[in-house]
């Protein structure tokens, strides 16, 4: 059987983004696994946003237990999931704007001030860019 909300102006059916405070409290509380879905759902799309901090905002006082290292675990991994992805995004760019620019990666490097070596950690997406590097790098490729 579902978790039924009392007190609460909601519904489990509606977006667990518009679920207030309490309902989220409710579902981690006494909901099952199938009242938690829509809520990982959520957690994997916006890792950062208004609905993971509230629900880290009611495991730091809530008691430490299963379920509570569950949606510990769902934000943290949803987190390094989306950082991973943002890399891979960033590298992407990073190899369009050396695609367009017709240069060599070395070439392309040396342009906007790095080693090849170090260039190549942001290709591959094992070290980011700061943001002044990829402004360049992206300044670099417009004006080519």
């Amino acid at each position: 059987m579902p978790v039924d909300f009392r007190n609460v102006e909601a519904s489990p059916t509606d977006d667990v983004h518009t679920w207030p405070y309490e309902a989220l409290v409710i579902v981690i509380d006494r909901g099952l696994v199938s009242d938690w879905q829509p809520v990982f759902t959520e957690l994997r799309r916006s890792p950062w946003g208004q609905v993971a901090r509230r629900v880290e905002r009611y495991l730091s006082y809530r008691d430490h237990d299963g379920v509570s290292s569950l949606f510990s675990l769902a934000i943290e991994r949803a987190r390094a999931d989306a950082d991973l992805a943002d890399r891979a995004e960033v590298a992407a760019r990073l190899r369009d704007a050396v695609a367009r620019s017709g240069l060599t990666n070395a070439a392309f490097a040396k342009l906007v001030g790095t080693s090849a070596s170090r260039f190549s950690t942001y290709l591959s997406g094992k070290v980011t860019p700061s943001a002044a590097m990829l402004v360049r790098i992206e300044d670099a490729a417009a004006d080519l």
